[in-house]
């Protein structure tokens, strides 16, 4: 397969969001039920099946746009979100956070791994060796943008029930109330505010300024951590 046909460029970024989006979700819902709330267990979600986590517009229709829009260059997505009834975990303001960090720490521990599988790629045909070296870096890229997005600090994003739960209560409760507008302001941020400055010839791409860039840099020190 030609690796600079979209195809082939299709095919690497795949296994790597349906995999990270998974584990995220799982993750979310392990730690839940381990802390006291059985509310995405009994629904079925603490599970590595990526059918009862895929979101048909998060997980398919979002990364396919992006994909044709880039041109094969940058992805992203999202899968349903896991079900979480904090008030009946052991200790709602801590539990929290750590079900909220289970996420982005699953996601930073899979980067990890596929970092350390690039030693593997020399076992592999050579037919193979591209494609699957294409597939590591992805999943390496894709999930360190998923948990560096995730930890902005704006509800319902996972950061932001991690600020929540850690600022003071009367803080945090200001905080949460963004969390009906929380998508809004999100979306405004990724798609609205980098139009406007093309329009006025301005950078306001702030979704690489905040996920891309340091999702770049720590990829880098990744790779040179597991000796690569």
């Amino acid at each position: 397969m030609d690796e600079q046909s979209l195809l082939f460029k299709i095919s690497t970024w795949v296994l790597p969001i349906v995999l990270a989006v998974t584990l995220h979700e799982a993750s979310h819902g392990w730690v839940a039920w381990k802390l006291g709330d059985d509310t995405a267990f009994l629904r079925g979600r603490v599970t590595f099946n990526p059918l009862k986590h895929i979101d048909p517009f998060g997980t398919i229709i979002l990364p396919a746009l992006l994909l044709f829009a880039t041109g094969g260059k940058m992805s992203f997505g999202y899968a349903k979100p896991v079900p979480v009834n904090f008030w009946a975990l052991n200790k709602p303001r801590r539990d929290m956070v750590l079900v909220a960090l289970a996420g982005p720490g699953s996601n930073l521990i899979l980067a990890f791994i596929s970092a350390v599988l690039f030693h593997t790629i020399e076992w592999v045909p050579r037919d193979v060796q591209p494609w699957l070296a294409a597939n590591l870096t992805m999943s390496i890229l894709f999930n360190l943008i998923l948990c560096i997005f995730n930890m902005i600090p704006i509800p319902p994003l996972d950061g932001g029930r991690v600020a929540v739960g850690l600022l003071p209560p009367y803080l945090g409760q200001q905080l949460q109330r963004l969390e009906r507008a929380g998508f809004a302001i999100i979306l405004g941020a990724l798609f609205i505010l980098p139009w406007l400055g093309n329009f006025v010839g301005l950078d306001l791409n702030i979704f690489m300024w905040i996920v891309g860039i340091p999702a770049f840099e720590t990829a880098g020190f990744l790779l040179n951590l597991v000796g690569l």
